[in-house]
């Protein structure tokens, strides 16, 4: 039974206007002109193309303009200053540098040398970095988005004060440094200021030590009452509270703001192996400066001998900043300049993991994390692993959990989608209450302005299966905040990492993107050359679309070959789709296959019609040419093994024609196999494939482990799609999946129950699909595989919320995003960035 709804891997419903819709101006290079697209440079250098698989040399005749101008960039541009950012990247990676915290330090600098009499501070080269790092406003502390105060700044520049007042040195420094804080004491009690983690038991803890030592804060006396009083407020607060968490928390901010409140052996339970609290250098130094511990002096001396003067605000993080970064790296689109790198990462995280580091595992977003990259890397760590956080009650006994910190929940949360098996319970455990806790977070007041709840509104909406590279790339960069710096008791990427990593990422994105409006007009013109606008059957300003779907799947700009190929295969399936189903008289469809049996010997056939003819033409012209591009590439002959597997989908094609002129009712087993077979995933994925993988053998693509991709992979599309065209086909008198159900069920099965049972098997067949590619390492190489799950993604996409081919305005806004729109960077304001709580 044919679907007017299918073309190929999708369903091409869009009408001519929008496809003119996406158009652009004619203001184009000379390339791109008479199709009217407009190219958005940036005023950037483009990257060298770095053909994956076939090189400009293997396409036969004059070259295309997207082949030209990737061959123009090789020649234009100058590699040096490419190459030293890439060595900055690279360095980051390896070894990332954390900014100095002025506040850790001078809590550092307040810990006295063990049985020295008189007391002299153990680390005289942090109060040197003090004396030696006051700004010209007397204050202390990362001057963000160049504002002169935060509440980071201010306790910083009380901490500091304290630490020098405390060896009576830098009676200067001191003076000034209270001065600052007089003249801008209101930020403290300004609740539209953002306050780090504690602010309102810590710094009113500190005020009244300064002052125990005799500091004179030039400040009202109603203000210093007012913020004491925040202080009493939040402690009764913390008497009152029922909280499993609530001892972390204390013990996390405890010696800094509480100081001779909390029972040493009850803030000491949280000490781990490596002798921190929280592998917080203040809060270390602050247990240290009531109560001598061994391991935690330790912990400070080897922090001290590695960072000198200025230590971060915490330690060990390389684990979670060097995930972090390879976690940035795929967001924005360019990790695959540097795989090498990234892998070696990957390989040492994954022998943390093994060894149950507590870096990794003691801290929540660091090990939910870790096991998303691992796990979609091909690393085989089990969701065991991630049983103390499987329920919410074990996550809120945690510090983050009671912190409510929304970082950590969207990474639990992300990380509880990487499931690879339906008995995976944790994993659905943790999906489920951690996306309602996420949930809640987008309703209460005031959230939206802080910018990771953009990112959460994105996941909860899009789940990861159903969203692209290109268009997930292009948002990321969009909402990437290259000036975003370490604060208070907080992790960031450092600073001077980021702005590298967005120049490469917009240069990418951008060239991609001028590479896909070539690229477009190059298909435009195939299209006229082979008449198939004068084909009447064929719906109209289709061409796009599978473009689209090519172009979402082969996003890089390296792998142009194999994007034009995949879109002239799909747009070829749309046609032959489209003639077998509404188009053509039982005799033309056989004089169709006919003519494809006999290939190269196809006059020996006569054409039974001019609509024949054009068809055959354009599919004989189309694949011997992609036939001969993809053997260059495999160098060995594979036209045969192409015309097998289109004669494969065209005999399928024919036997649903066949079924709807009888009106014929198969079972549900005879219509999954006709149709899986008939959804094309044989051409699409076999030529695309070929241009992939330099050496697809023969044997590979023989193989059960192939044969299983295409069918797990076609099943899924296939019912994606019958499910989101039940209702238009039903009003067609047409027969899909859900209907079989229900007609075969004799009335047992409502059409509810048939759709709940639909999606429940495409949940199976994207778990089954992704555990293929990411644990079962076997015949088909990885890179092929990938592009299996891909192609998943983008189905997904399609028929995630509606039959997206058919909602004209929904695809548009994809196509204009990806292939016209240029990037729009977005800059944070200073009141919308905000610490976690």
């Amino acid at each position: 039974m044919a679907n007017p709804a299918r073309v190929g891997a999708y369903s091409i419903l869009l009408p001519s206007a929008p496809h003119q819709a996406v158009r652009l101006p004619a203001a184009a290079p000379p390339s791109a002109s008479k199709c009217g697209l407009q190219m958005h440079h940036h005023g950037r250098s483009k990257p060298p193309r770095v053909s994956f698989a076939c090189s400009a040399s293997n396409l036969p005749g004059t070259e295309p303009a997207y082949v030209l101008k990737a061959m123009l960039a090789e020649e234009t541009i100058g590699p040096r200053s490419d190459v030293e950012r890439d060595a900055r990247i690279r360095k980051h990676l390896k070894n990332p540098e954390l900014s100095p915290s002025a506040y850790d330090t001078a809590w550092v600098a307040m810990v006295p040398l063990p049985d020295s009499d008189p007391q002299a501070p153990c680390f005289p080269q942090c109060v040197e970095w003090i004396l030696q790092n006051q700004h010209s406003s007397g204050s202390w502390g990362i001057n963000e988005f160049g504002l002169l105060a935060n509440k980071d700044i201010m306790l910083s520049t009380l901490a500091c004060i304290i630490a020098l007042h405390k060896w009576n040195v830098g009676s200067d420094h001191i003076r000034r440094g209270l001065e600052f804080i007089g003249r801008n004491f209101s930020t403290v009690m300004d609740d539209q200021i953002v306050s780090p983690v504690g602010f309102n038991l810590i710094f009113p803890g500190m005020l009244n030590h300064a002052f125990g030592m005799g500091l004179v804060i030039p400040v009202p006396e109603a203000d210093i009452n007012g913020i004491l009083h925040l202080r009493e407020m939040e402690l009764t607060r913390l008497t009152e509270e029922k909280s499993c968490g609530k001892d972390a928390y204390l013990a996390y901010v405890a010696e800094e703001g509480l100081v001779n409140l909390l029972d040493y052996n009850q803030v000491m339970k949280f000490q781990r192996k490596n002798g921190s609290l929280f592998n917080s250098p203040a809060a270390t130094a602050a247990a240290l400066v009531h109560y001598y511990d061994n391991k935690a002096l330790q912990y400070l001396d080897s922090i001290v001998s590695i960072f000198g003067g200025a230590v971060p605000t915490a330690y060990p993080q390389n684990i979670y900043y060097q995930l972090s970064m390879v976690d940035m790296l795929e967001k924005i689109g360019i990790s695959r300049h540097f795989s090498s790198d990234i892998n070696s990462i990957l390989d040492k995280a994954y022998i943390s993991w093994l060894q149950r580091d507590e870096e990794i595992m003691q801290d929540v977003e660091t090990c939910a994390m870790a096991f998303r990259l691992l796990r979609m890397n091909g690393y085989d760590v089990s969701s065991d692993d991630l049983s103390h956080v499987a329920e919410a009650s074990t996550f809120h006994c945690s510090l983050e959990g009671y912190l409510n910190h929304t970082k950590s929940l969207l990474e639990l949360y992300k990380a509880s989608k990487v499931c690879l098996s339906e008995n995976e319970l944790i994993l659905e455990n943790i999906s489920n209450w951690s996306g309602h806790l996420l949930a809640e977070k987008l309703r209460c007041d005031g959230t939206q302005r802080m910018p990771i709840f953009g990112e959460v509104e994105y996941t909860l909406k899009f789940p990861f299966y159903a969203t692209v590279e290109p268009l997930d790339h292009k948002r990321n960069i969009e909402h990437f905040d290259s000036r975003v710096t370490q604060q208070l008791k907080r992790k960031n990427m450092p600073c001077h990492a980021n702005q590298d990593l967005l120049d490469f990422a917009v240069e990418d994105f951008s060239f991609s993107q001028s590479i896909y409006q070539d690229e477009l007009c190059h298909l435009e013109s195939w299209e006229k050359e082979n008449k198939l606008e004068q084909l009447k059957f064929l719906r109209k300003g289709s061409l796009i679309n599978c473009y689209l779907s090519a172009a979402a799947t082969l996003s890089t700009h390296e792998l142009s070959d194999a994007r034009i190929a995949c879109a002239k295969t799909i747009a070829l399936v749309l046609v032959t789709d489209d003639f077998f189903d509404v188009g053509a008289s039982k005799e033309e469809q056989e004089n169709l296959i006919a003519l494809v049996e006999k290939w190269d010997h196809h006059h020996e056939v006569e054409f039974c019609s001019e609509q024949v003819e054009i068809v055959f033409s354009a599919f004989y012209s189309t694949v011997k040419h992609i036939g001969e591009m993809a053997s260059a590439v495999q160098k060995r002959d594979v036209t045969k093994h192409l015309n097998e597997t289109w004669l494969h989908y065209l005999r399928s094609a024919a036997t649903e024609a066949e079924w709807q002129r009888n009106q014929y009712v198969p079972t549900v087993e005879e219509y999954m196999i006709e149709a899986v077979n008939s959804f094309a995933e044989g051409p699409i994925m076999l030529t695309s494939l070929y241009f992939v993988q330099q050496k697809l053998e023969e044997y590979i693509i023989k193989d059960p482990e192939y044969d299983e991709l295409l069918r797990i992979k076609g099943n899924c599309g296939r019912l994606l799609n019958d499910t989101r065209g039940f209702k238009r086909e039903s009003s067609e008198g047409k027969l899909n999946i859900i209907s079989l159900l229900v007609l075969q069920s004799g009335g047992s099965m409502s059409i509810e129950g048939a759709q709940e049972t639909v999606q429940e098997s495409i949940a199976s067949c994207r778990r089954d699909l992704l555990r293929m590619v990411v644990r079962e390492d076997r015949v088909v190489p990885r890179a092929c595989k990938e592009v299996f799950w891909r192609f998943c993604r983008t189905v997904h996409l399609f028929y995630c919320h509606t039959d997206g081919f058919s909602s004209p305005k929904e695809m548009l806004c994809t196509m204009n995003a990806i292939f016209r729109e240029p990037l729009k960077l977005q800059t944070t304001s200073p009141l919308a960035v905000q610490s976690e709580k």
